[in-house]
């Protein structure tokens, strides 16, 4: 495990190319958060342009970038931060497998435009033979006992028995302050959307890196997973946070959103829960 305080691009230029075998991570969005300073937008370009060319620098080649964004807000008008960095990670060569859209029920609550809901992640991968582990992120099928009808399977299972394939759209709840992951972070983010990355695109004893480490939610993702932990960020008392979230972790203690847990839902009745839902 590597975790310290540091400047993010001398952090990365200490890692061997082609090292890493994930890098999953969420910069700032330029909206002037108490952990970053804002700046136009060209230079927040820049920027991020420098990070992804080292990102791409010490990913194996089988190995995956997800990065998750918002949008960029000026004046009321927004621009959505994955759209003008597609052309920054194709530049590297990098192949876009999906825009995984992370869809969640609170936030902050517009009056001129629709409230904002989603962010999205961006998963890039450097070559085609790339790290894809199914099994582990499957979802409980709609039907799981439908058989064919006919044909040649007539009577046979349709669907795979451990399940079927998540779709790329993700309803996981964010870390607002009755999440039992919550800090003093103001823009967390929540461990279970780490948990399906590190599991579908990583092998154990793999590096997870996160360049924008924030209070470590990445980083406890990977070792509670038999994953190595990278990160780094230039806010000190964050990262004090965040190897505090890991001892936690190895003393069973640390308090997680367990994965796969059914969304609350106040309109239904006696729990909130879909009905058939399995509750963790």
């Amino acid at each position: 495990m590597r975790i310290e305080p540091a400047d993010n691009l001398d952090f990365l230029a200490g890692i061997p190319s082609e090292s890493v075998q994930l890098v999953v991570t969420s910069p700032p969005y330029n909206l002037g958060k108490s952990y970053e300073q804002r700046s136009p937008i060209d230079t927040y370009i820049a920027t991020q342009a420098a990070i992804i060319e080292e990102a791409a620098r010490v990913l194996k080649p089988q190995g995956s970038i997800c990065w998750q964004v918002g949008n960029y807000v000026d004046n009321g008008s927004i621009v959505p931060l994955d759209v003008i960095l597609y052309d920054t990670f194709a530049k590297q060569n990098l192949q876009l497998r999906n825009r995984i859209v992370w869809h969640f029920g609170h936030g902050l609550h517009c009056s001129r435009r629709l409230s904002g809901r989603y962010e999205t992640i961006n998963w890039w991968t450097k070559t085609d033979d790339y790290t894809w582990n199914l099994d582990p992120i499957r979802v409980p099928s709609k039907y799981p006992g439908k058989r064919h009808f006919k044909g040649p399977n007539a009577g046979e299972l349709s669907g795979n028995p451990k399940g079927k394939n998540p779709s790329d759209v993700w309803e996981i709840p964010n870390v607002k302050s009755n999440h039992p992951e919550k800090t003093i972070h103001p823009c967390q983010f929540p461990v279970e959307l780490v948990e399906r990355l590190v599991l579908s695109m990583s092998d154990p004893g793999d590096i997870v890196l996160d360049p924008y480490l924030g209070v470590g939610s990445t980083a406890v993702a990977a070792v509670k997973h038999g994953r190595v932990a990278y990160g780094c960020d230039t806010n000190e008392e964050y990262v004090e946070i965040a190897l505090s979230r890991l001892e936690e972790l190895e003393a069973g203690t640390l308090k997680t959103r367990p994965m796969g847990k059914p969304v609350y839902d106040p309109n239904l009745p006696r729990g909130g829960h879909a009905v058939g839902a399995k509750v963790a």
